[in-house]
């Protein structure tokens, strides 16, 4: 690294690490805990002072994944979200960023950087050797060597710094067959937008605009009249920057994007169509940070198109997953007169390949988030949040077992993939049309369980899929066991509760909705909560050989879908004793394992 780039007047401090992540984004956030839960060293640096990306409170775009029955993403991100219904009913989002905050601050092996700009790279040979980025609210530089980096940033910072190869703007139609593309390559993109959150009261209220706003009459507003009747309704199409620069010009299409944000308001207020309509509405916030969609895409060991996932992405190396329609938003943005975006559905779930999260020139250089290896097609697909949580994950768990390993990410691809996948489904990252391993202690035990269906608890899937239900439901109170044909010594229980991935108890609005923050509130809109179907009481016990019954976990206020029990000790049975729901009246489950051996192998 050039030392003389920095001033001698601010100190730089110096970090050791398994893996450094650039971004906090939730591809970020997930990325670096999962690494650190697979026992890396973690180091993650984020610009912001607060993680989430889109998701935070800075930009507030709801987060958005795999359309259809039971694609919800799981994994990391439902625990997240699980967190948030228990935590937050009132959406909150001071409370969700805590709640994301918390996820990497107290992730045992990981430390966490806010406010930290990565801003130099040092490289020899094709690799990474450290980063270095400034943290503007201690005046410090932050150095991190690590013979792993994952660029999570959303803008491939990495990029120009590494020379990693990427791609920036829409690709020929011809150039991969995809018929949404434009005839003749271009550097545009999807363009930003600074969100807007309205509240209804009871009472009514005026609004007086800045002078510098727009205004706007109905026919300056083709195909973006805002409707706050709507639940969906959450102004995404105030949108700009696709033809410009989506980086370097920045911060003067935040100015642009405020007097539209500004100027939209006031036409709802004030246009005569409007002001009786809307007369008790209130505006709550206005967002300053641009919620970016399209810059910088690295190129992989395999790029992603629109005909891929047009097949449903039958990739034999799929890690994770997709499901949002072909979702590509003109250029021009709010300026367009025709509609905002092209919308295509897609087959929900396609896999997505691992081989498009490394990158082809940079030997350990991974991503995750929407600067994937895609085209501009594919990625109008890939770039929503809660498939971008999904990449995160996944590399995060290729990153843990590359530097355990001491290989490259490309290494992990030619000889750990089956691993990676395994233990990726093991941290419930559902990899559709693929059967988890089941412990062998388990399959060879006598299951002991009332229900017709109870051999769903060991088939090795985790959720509907396929025709299957896949699930067991007991009443309350019922005791599942797994007896064993000798003394084994059982070292982790794993279980899969029901967390409803159709959230189909919720109200109608929310179901339609079906996202856990909100963007305009309405007067009438209901509390979250933790689905009924969830359990919420149960207890896990273990028979020892000589009779006596040891309680190996109890909990009473249970809202996670995955729990992962440390259960060492030598028993001859394990059973679990679902006791409470959430309001359902019987108790449903997807998994349960026992992991171990047979004591008489010790």
């Amino acid at each position: 690294m050039n030392e003389k780039r920095f001033s001698a007047g601010f100190r730089t401090v110096e970090h050791r690490a398994d893996l450094c992540v650039v971004g906090g984004g939730l591809a970020g956030l997930c990325a670096a805990v999962a690494a650190a839960r697979h026992g890396a060293r973690v180091v993650l640096m984020q610009d912001r002072p607060m993680p989430g990306g889109n998701a935070s409170s800075e930009i507030r775009m709801w987060v958005c994944g795999a359309q259809g029955d039971n694609s919800r993403e799981t994994g990391i991100l439902e625990e997240l979200m699980l967190e948030n219904l228990y935590r937050n009913p009132d959406r909150n989002y001071s409370v969700w960023d805590g709640i994301l905050y918390a996820a990497a601050a107290y992730q045992p092996g990981l430390e966490l950087l806010l406010n930290c700009s990565c801003m130099d790279c040092e490289t020899e040979a094709q690799t990474i050797r450290s980063v270095t980025g400034w943290q503007t609210t201690t005046q410090t530089y932050h150095r991190v060597r690590a013979p792993l980096f994952a660029d999570c940033s959303g803008d491939s910072v990495l990029a120009p710094l590494t020379g990693a190869a990427f791609r920036w703007g829409r690709e020929s139609r011809a150039e991969f067959d995809e018929d949404i593309a434009p005839a003749v390559a271009d550097r545009k993109t999807m363009g930003m937008s600074c969100m807007l959150q309205a509240r209804e009261e009871t009472r009514p209220s005026a609004f007086t605009p800045p002078p510098w706003a727009y205004h706007f009459t109905k026919e300056d507003l083709p195909h973006r009249v805002p409707d706050l009747t709507q639940p969906a309704e959450n102004f995404w199409y105030l949108e700009l920057g696709g033809d410009r620069d989506s980086i370097a010009d920045t911060e003067d299409l935040r100015d642009e994007l405020l007097r539209v944000a500004y100027g939209i308001w006031d036409f709802l207020k004030n246009d005569p169509e409007n002001r009786e309509r809307n007369r008790s509405w209130r505006l709550d916030w206005v967002g300053i940070l641009p919620g970016k969609r399209e810059s910088r895409r690295y190129e992989g060991d395999y790029l992603l198109t629109q005909r891929d996932v047009q097949a449903g992405g039958p990739f034999a190396d799929a890690v994770a997953y997709g499901g949002w329609p072909l979702d590509d938003h003109d250029p021009a943005g709010f300026r367009s007169k025709g509609r905002p975006n092209v919308s295509i559905p897609v087959p929900a779930p396609y896999g997505i390949p691992y081989r498009c999260l490394y990158s082809r020139n940079i030997d350990n250089l991974l991503f995750a988030g929407r600067n994937i290896s895609v085209t501009h097609a594919a990625m109008s697909s890939t770039r929503v949040m809660a498939t971008c949580a999904l990449l995160g994950q996944a590399v995060g768990t290729a990153a843990a077992i590359a530097a355990r390993e001491g290989l490259s990410p490309r290494g992990v691809y030619e000889s750990r993939l089956g691993e990676l996948q395994q233990a990726l489904m093991e941290d419930d990252c559902w990899l559709p049309g693929r059967k988890r391993a089941v412990p062998p202690l388990t399959e060879n035990a006598l299951l002991v369980c009332p229900a017709p269906e109870a051999e769903n608890l060991r088939n090795g899937y985790d959720r509907p899929e396929r025709g299957q239900d896949n699930g067991v439901t007991v009443p309350k109170g019922t005791v599942i066991a797994y007896r064993f044909a000798s003394p084994a010594a059982v070292e982790r229980v794993r279980i899969v509760f029901d967390s409803d991935l159709n959230r189909a108890t919720l109200p109608e609005r929310e179901r339609r909705l079906n996202r856990n923050m909100p963007h305009n509130r309405h007067l009438d809109a209901p509390e979250l909560y933790v689905p009924r179907t969830m359990v919420r009481a149960y207890r896990v016990e273990g028979v020892t050989p000589e009779g006596e019954t040891v309680t190996l976990a109890e909990e009473t206020e249970n809202y996670r879908r995955l729990r992962q029990i440390d259960a060492r000790g030598i028993f001859t049975e394990v059973r679990l004793v679902p006791l409470e729901t959430w309001g359902s009246e019987q108790c449903r489950l997807f998994s349960f394992d026992v992991s171990g051996r047979p004591a008489a192998m010790l």
